[in-house]
């Protein structure tokens, strides 16, 4: 797969919402994705973590505040939005909100013949987004036949074959079982070893503090943003985000009582690493 070139910075700056007759979702709020850096976004139901991703790729217009793609402003018109949806790519969290076509290669061509490429490049577009999705032998499946795993990686695969340079996420792993979780956590990594930046919402603190290198933590009304090893780290605020605590800061918190972890050492992020640390204090 051909990488994108120099990643964009994607900025909301104090970004206000509101739906219709409704009160404020957000209100001044300001995030930055930080080209190269696995971003996950958390929150309580109804924080507005969905309307944040939709804030972030054009689907909301922002009442108040502005998106900056490389600090120029995102124009909320036809011409404004087509580059904007160019560059960034929302996969939502249930695929059967954009799945439609009646086979797999219908579906994942459906953006690149919208952008009116040539068939050749949507046909090796297709073929590279089907397999760094692992779905290559699903190509002519229908999708009312695909089990959901299979759904939630063709929808993948439909925004990946657009080459965006940052490719949004909401809940991605909701509804899979652990090996899907896995195989798609290694689809993401390939996907960003390829120079794509990604951003994922995610009620799981463990898997966002596996896998992202910042977060961003919506609570009562404010987002908080920093690494996700520090943020995720911060139990005051994951309780008021209504979010339990990492199993790998508790395991932590343990360790450095028992002076195997050193005080500035990393926390084991993965149950490998944590294993790795018993090891080493069996040999001691």
């Amino acid at each position: 797969m051909n990488p994108p070139t120099s990643p964009p910075t994607l900025r909301l700056e104090d970004v206000g919402f509101r739906y219709e007759d409704g009160p404020a979702v957000i209100d001044d709020l300001t995030l930055t994705v930080v080209p190269g850096r696995a971003l996950a976004l958390l929150g309580p139901n109804g924080s507005g973590k969905t309307t944040l991703l939709r804030l972030l790729t054009g689907g909301l217009r922002p009442v108040g505040g502005q998106i900056t793609l490389d600090g120029v402003p995102v124009r909320h018109d036809r011409k404004g939005l087509t580059a904007l949806r160019r560059t960034v790519q929302l996969v939502v969290q249930d695929p059967d909100d954009q799945l439609f076509s009646a086979s797999v290669g219908q579906d994942v061509s459906f953006g690149p013949l919208n952008l009116g490429l040539s068939d050749d490049e949507v046909r090796t577009r297709v073929a590279e987004a089907l397999d760094a999705l692992e779905i290559t032998a699903l190509r002519d499946r229908p999708t009312h036949l695909l089990s959901f795993g299979q759904r939630k990686r063709v929808a993948i695969a439909g925004a990946v074959a657009m080459r965006p340079a940052v490719l949004v996420l909401d809940e991605p792993t909701a509804g899979l079982d652990p090996a899907g979780q896995e195989a798609l956590l290694a689809t993401l990594a390939a996907l960003q070893a390829a120079g794509t930046t990604v951003v994922m919402a995610t009620h799981d603190v463990d898997l966002a503090l596996r896998w992202a290198d910042d977060a961003a933590v919506l609570a009562d009304g404010r987002l908080h943003t920093g690494p996700a090893d520090e943020l995720l780290g911060d139990t005051g605020l994951l309780t008021a985000a209504r979010l339990r605590p990492t199993w790998a800061h508790a395991a932590a918190a343990v360790l450095r009582v028992h002076g195997v972890l050193a005080g500035g050492a990393p926390i084991p992020r993965t149950p490998e690493e944590l294993v790795g640390y018993a090891v080493k204090s069996v040999g001691r």
